[in-house]
């Protein structure tokens, strides 16, 4: 499964600035990587795996703004079209990553 988080937040104050980069560093922690500006994504092994880091996300949300986030199968993932551009090659980005133990 994956986990994709979109979002869209105001960056006109400092202190809004400060709730994105807050919001940002989040993600990357959490082992997200980024897919496009605003678009991150993670590799989860089942939608109940993907529930419990969307609600670990919920805890470090910002005040304002627009975020979104929609759970795909691994192979709805892999079936998206490339218009322009390229995949990024990151290993992280690899399904066969997820090591079960």
């Amino acid at each position: 499964m994956r986990l994709i988080v979109m979002f869209d937040l105001p960056v006109e104050t400092a202190q809004m600035r400060r709730a994105y980069r807050i919001f940002r560093k989040a993600l990357i922690n959490e082992g997200f990587i980024m897919m496009q500006e605003s678009i991150y994504t993670r590799i989860t092994l089942n939608r109940k795996a993907a529930e419990l880091l969307e609600e670990r996300l919920i805890k470090k949300l910002p005040n304002t703004g627009l975020i979104q986030t929609l759970v795909v199968t691994e192979a709805q993932f892999s079936s998206m079209h490339f218009l322009i551009g390229a995949p990024s090659e990151d290993i992280r980005n690899k399904p066969d990553r997820v090591v079960v133990i």
